[in-house]
């Protein structure tokens, strides 16, 4: 048997390996980036002096392209390490967490909600901004997923933070939220270096924005007609999906997204226009009720963009309140986001009631801002109130002489219509001025319909008995709910039916009502209407229910002025004689309509010739 013996080149080689070894091991440079999280189950734990737990994620490396030797495939923290950044600037209380690199709080320091609690706009993990994309080798990567490294650099006015998620010495993909010493608006941004041979092209990028929508206000179905999901396409469109119901859409040149909260917003503004944006809306409430949480869930799908197959996208954020003052200052036209009313009705709005409530605030209460800007509106529409009501006194003076006439033609509709003509024509009466008012008012009316529930400086404003004027005031608890009324009595409901009662019964004393068969009772209709205001108004803008009630009030007043003062009956009644002995003078209208009732006559006897 041959004998073994030691081979002195073996002996040498291992010391050579050892040694290497040793010299390797205490060589490897300190680790300093955190990142992915693991997702999979081959986890291999290895003991660091501090003794923390890092996990090797062998799975979601080799989804990366790494080349060179001596990368170091990606190393993080468990979720027990989780850490979080809070930055606060003069309005806003914002915390940030490793987790997914998110924004998950935002509070606004400067406002309460409707129980006086601290307001959130983002909590408890109702908000999650995250990134979706493949690797080549097909893993799905959600950024939501993973812990980032938060690093923070603070300047003079703002602070940055950037949350790093890395993969390798050389491959990353930053968050970076940049947030202003004061303000609502942050930039937020994304970028990434060396993910050219990782990211799968010809499959979807997309960021993904969802939130749930806080409630508020004290009646939720009231605030859920004002909250909208809005955006704005092809540069300066904008459109919406339904408050009201589930909608979904897909956009193309979107330039931002607004995630309305009544009197509060969330807004993402993106750098340049993104084709094929996905939106939905849906409503996460049954009915009114006091314990629900949320309005709205809203999601938007959005496709991004690569710059030399890497991540380069600017956006901001903003979160803070529906304010038209601040947001009219705000880039990208986001102020648009706020419905004004349709056409006509914005405008009245957007140029003459907000510049005129925002300077009447200035000196007086919220409440005496709204009675002036009514007493205002009253005295510029007095000119019509005062020829409507000549009109209607003079309808009144020749009252009986219309009977007459009605019952001496009553088998003669033509007839009783041209002689009917001709004592409107010598009273100078006209039967149409009595809807002047109503159609004069209607453009106001919507407009200011729509101008209360989206004017920011009347929330949270009390009044007399109402504690918030932007919201429905509250005399009596009901233990029941009436369909259509709600669980409360509100006051200002009340007395604005009232003062729209003895309106109606004044308006409509001098007025003749329709005597043809099949015409509906205007009276009862014109009644009707303060019994269907008090339902509506009940769970409405008090502020509205004030100025409505002041508006009748005022008017009723310069209608009794102008009845008692100005207008004298009998003098009328003088002016008519003295006009019946005057030649008849009539205007092309009137011309033209006694010569279509003359042709018509004429028709009718030849008919009847046959």
């Amino acid at each position: 048997m041959e004998e073994n013996k030691i081979d002195p080149f073996q002996i040498i080689g291992f010391v050579i390996l050892m040694a290497g070894l040793f010299w390797w091991i205490n060589t490897i440079p300190e680790i300093d980036q955190v990142i992915v999280e693991n997702e999979s189950k081959n986890e291999l734990v290895i003991d660091q002096p501090d003794n923390s737990l890092l996990v090797l994620n062998s799975e979601l490396s080799n989804s990366f392209d790494l080349k060179e030797k001596d990368q170091k495939p990606f190393i993080e923290s468990r979720s027990d390490s989780e850490e979080e950044v809070i930055i606060e600037n003069e309005d806003l209380i914002l915390k940030f967490s490793s987790k997914g690199g998110q924004l998950i709080e935002a509070k606004l320091k400067n406002f309460t909600d409707y129980k006086g609690d601290p307001l959130y706009m983002v909590k408890d993990g109702n908000q999650n901004i995250d990134l979706n994309f493949s690797t080549i080798s097909g893993k799905l990567i959600n950024t939501s997923n993973y812990t980032f490294k938060p690093i923070v650099n603070t300047k003079s006015d703002y602070t940055t933070l950037t949350m790093v998620l890395s993969v390798s010495e050389n491959q990353y993909l930053n968050f970076e939220y940049v947030v202003p010493k004061k303000g609502y608006m942050m930039d937020f941004s994304i970028t990434s270096s060396g993910f050219k041979r990782v990211i799968d092209y010809q499959k979807s990028i997309l960021l993904n924005w969802d939130l749930k929508a806080f409630r508020q206000a004290k009646s939720i179905e009231y605030e859920n007609r004002y909250s909208q999901l809005y955006y704005q396409y092809d540069g300066e469109d904008t459109d919406y999906l339904s408050s009201y119901s589930d909608s979904e859409e897909k956009e193309d040149a979107v330039s931002w997204i607004s995630y309305g909260q009544h009197f509060f917003n969330s807004i993402l503004i993106l750098e340049n226009p993104i084709n094929d944006v996905s939106f939905e809306s849906k409503k996460l409430f049954e009915e009114e009720s006091k314990k629900a949480l949320f309005t709205k869930n809203y999601t938007s799908l959005i496709p991004m963009d690569l710059n030399n197959s890497e991540f380069n996208s600017k956006m901001n954020l903003y979160i803070g309140p529906n304010d038209y003052d601040i947001l009219k200052n705000q880039q990208n036209n986001i102020s648009e986001s706020i419905y004004f009313g349709w056409g006509i009705f914005g405008w009245i709005n957007k140029f003459i009631y907000f510049p005129l409530f925002g300077f009447l605030e200035k000196y007086f209460s919220a409440g005496l801002a709204v009675i002036l800007m009514t007493i205002i509106t009253r005295l510029l529409m007095s000119p019509v109130t005062y020829k409507t009501y000549v009109s209607q006194a003079r309808m009144k003076v020749i009252k009986p002489e219309i009977s007459e006439l009605n019952e001496k033609y009553k088998n003669d509709a033509i007839k009783k219509q041209q002689e009917t003509m001709k004592l409107y024509n010598k009273a100078g009466a006209n039967p149409l001025l009595g809807c002047v008012p109503a159609l004069f008012q209607l453009p106001v009316f919507y407009a200011l319909f729509c101008f209360f529930p989206i004017a920011f400086p009347l929330r949270g404003k009390p009044f007399l008995w109402a504690d918030d004027l932007s919201s429905y005031d509250v005399v009596a608890e009901l233990p029941f709910s009436i369909p259509f009324y709600g669980d409360h009595v509100s006051l200002l409901p009340i007395l604005a039916s009232i003062a729209i009662f003895f309106y109606t019964m004044m308006s409509s004393a001098g007025q003749m009502q329709p005597t043809q068969p099949g015409m509906p009772n205007m009276k009862f209709i014109m009644y009707l209407m303060p019994v269907m205001m008090l339902f509506f108004f009940n769970n409405y803008a008090s502020a509205f229910s004030l100025y409505y009630f002041i508006s009748n009030i005022l008017t009723i007043l310069i209608m009794l002025m102008i009845k008692h003062f100005i207008i004298d009956e009998d003098k009328i009644r003088l002016q008519i004689q003295e006009n019946k002995k005057k030649p008849s003078t009539q205007n092309r209208f009137q011309r033209k309509m006694k010569e279509m009732m003359d042709n018509a006559e004429k028709q009718r006897k030849i008919q009847n010739k046959k």
